[in-house]
């Protein structure tokens, strides 16, 4: 899949990590595509019964990446850097465990909440800042995780979640040591891996379809289409960007 994404197997179980460490493993046009591609490749993979995403180096993903969103906005208006790879993740029929090994924010913090099951490094850090960039960012999928009121919270607030309360309000499934989170996570995957294969993908589907996020997923990005052209989304985001770019760090 190229530099900025790698694609190991062992036996039914498919690890996807992507590779931008320098980035925080930022969403650029190439990471989008390539992480969209190899979902559906597993997704028609008969041999692949279980994937694991996670990142490389420090975190698990800080979103779009920045640099490029501003030079979009500074062009036509902003676009949706990730939309790929969030309808691949949709549509992926296939348990999916995000292995969060670090920060995951934004649009990162939405890859991993699109993922089945969330097994943490006891440094990962969320944050879903849609409402201070003018956007909505994981409105749809966090209420049937957390719920509504711890949803709304997190959503309205724009604050960081560590590791800790992510499993005290069940937005993660485990927290382990740092040194031990891709360990624990292959575990698992291989306990899943070891089922009938056909009969996870129903019971993904069943669980889906129990919690249905349909008509929120179709009411968020339309929300965001007429958002991520607006005035003030462009000037909150380039103010956001500049604060990143000061501080030396890939996402705030």
């Amino acid at each position: 899949m190229g530099e900025v994404l790698a694609v190991e197997r062992e036996g039914g179980v498919a690890v996807l990590r992507m590779q931008r460490p320098e980035k925080h493993n930022a969403f650029n046009r190439e990471l989008d595509h390539a992480l969209a591609e190899a979902l559906a490749a597993l997704d028609g993979d008969d041999d692949v019964v279980v994937a694991v995403l996670t990142g490389t180096g420090a975190a698990f993903s800080a979103g779009a990446d920045m640099t490029e969103a501003v030079a979009a906005i500074d062009g036509k208006g902003r676009t949706e850097g990730m939309a790929a790879t969030y309808a691949a993740l949709s549509s992926f029929r296939k348990p999916l465990i995000a292995c969060v090994n670090g920060i995951a924010y934004g649009g990162g913090a939405l890859v991993a909440i699109l993922c089945d099951i969330r097994i943490a490094s006891d440094d990962a850090a969320f944050r879903f800042p849609g409402a201070a960039y003018g956007l909505v960012v994981g409105g749809a999928q966090l209420p049937r995780i957390v719920g509504p009121a711890v949803a709304k919270e997190l959503l309205f607030t724009a604050r960081v979640v560590r590791a800790a309360e992510a499993l005290r309000v069940g937005l993660v499934n485990a927290v382990v040591p740092r040194a031990e989170v891709e360990q624990v996570a292959l575990e698992m995957a291989r306990q899943i891996a070891a089922n009938s294969a056909p009969a996870l993908i129903a019971t993904k589907a069943t669980v889906d379809r129990a919690t249905e996020v349909d008509a929120g997923l179709a009411f968020e990005a339309e929300a965001n289409r007429e958002l991520r052209t607006s005035p003030e989304h462009h000037a909150r985001f380039r103010a956001a960007a500049q604060r990143v770019a000061r501080r030396g760090e890939r996402q705030p």
